[in-house]
């Protein structure tokens, strides 16, 4: 995520790091491990009007084969049978815009910064294979 912030001209080590704390919650993090290690981690966090993905990091060293996609595929499987939307925010230009569009996610509002998207239960279904 630093270089897309550096590209923003919006890294601040500090502002980072701040805004994780706040916002972490153990209790809606998973903990992503490929080929018996450490590769990341991703938070769904309970709305009042469905779910928020949050925190979806993946360590380089894994990005690109597929593995994004894995997780992606299963938290969205889980929140289809609750019936419920999920919803995320994506720096500008990212990269993982793509995957979120691929997984049926459209954009809802964006600002300078930050790109809004929404993904309704079912929607970008092909996207799993069905």
């Amino acid at each position: 995520m630093r270089p897309d912030l550096e590209r923003l001209g919006r890294f601040d080590e500090h502002r980072v790091r701040q805004r994780l704390r706040d916002s972490f919650s153990s209790r809606y993090t998973s903990v992503i491990v490929a080929d018996d290690a450490f590769a990341g981690c991703v938070t769904v966090r309970p709305a009042e009007d469905g779910r928020w993905l949050e925190h979806f990091y993946l360590a380089p060293g894994v990005q690109g084969r597929g593995l994004g996609s894995a997780v992606l595929r299963t938290l969205l499987e889980r929140t289809d049978a609750d019936g419920v939307p999920v919803r995320l925010n994506v720096l500008q230009g990212s990269a993982a815009r793509r995957l979120y569009e691929r997984h049926g996610f459209t954009m809802e509002a964006q600002d300078p910064i930050d790109v809004y998207m929404v993904r309704r239960p079912g929607a970008g279904t092909d996207a799993f294979g069905t």
